[in-house]
């Protein structure tokens, strides 16, 4: 059985996991993107690889994300493991915690930096309304 992962869906998910809204997206790839373009690109089976690797910067996700998951297989993993309450589920569960919190912890640091560019942004503009008053 030939398997078919949409690579365009699986970028799609992980950017909605995030909470990165299309438009962010664009904003991060550069001047040429746009949030329809995003959306063209996620309707994508598959995906170019140098534009996987802009994503998988931007997202700070691998490559491999964006080629191998596949849910229907996830799914079976989980349910095949948990289901017949084997050996190999705290084996998952423990190895999936941990790659949780890799990933939770890196996009922590990813709005500690947004929110730190936002304040510097801030303080510029309240800089600049005081330069154009004078």
């Amino acid at each position: 059985m030939e398997q078919k992962i949409h690579q365009g869906r699986n970028v799609k998910r992980f950017r909605e996991m995030l909470g990165v809204k299309q438009e962010a997206l664009a904003f991060d790839l550069g001047n040429d993107w746009n949030q329809k373009k995003i959306s063209m690109l996620e309707q994508k089976d598959i995906i170019e690889e140098d534009m996987l690797r802009q994503i998988s910067n931007a997202l700070k996700i691998p490559v491999e994300a964006f080629k191998n998951f596949d849910e229907e297989q996830a799914i079976n993993i989980i349910s095949n493991t948990f289901d017949n309450c084997q050996q190999p589920a705290s084996v998952f569960y423990n190895s999936t915690i941990n790659q949780i919190d890799q990933f939770v912890k890196l996009h922590e640091e990813k709005i500690a930096l947004y929110e730190r560019m936002l304040k510097e942004k801030d303080e510029m503009m309240a800089r600049l309304e005081k330069l154009i008053n004078k």
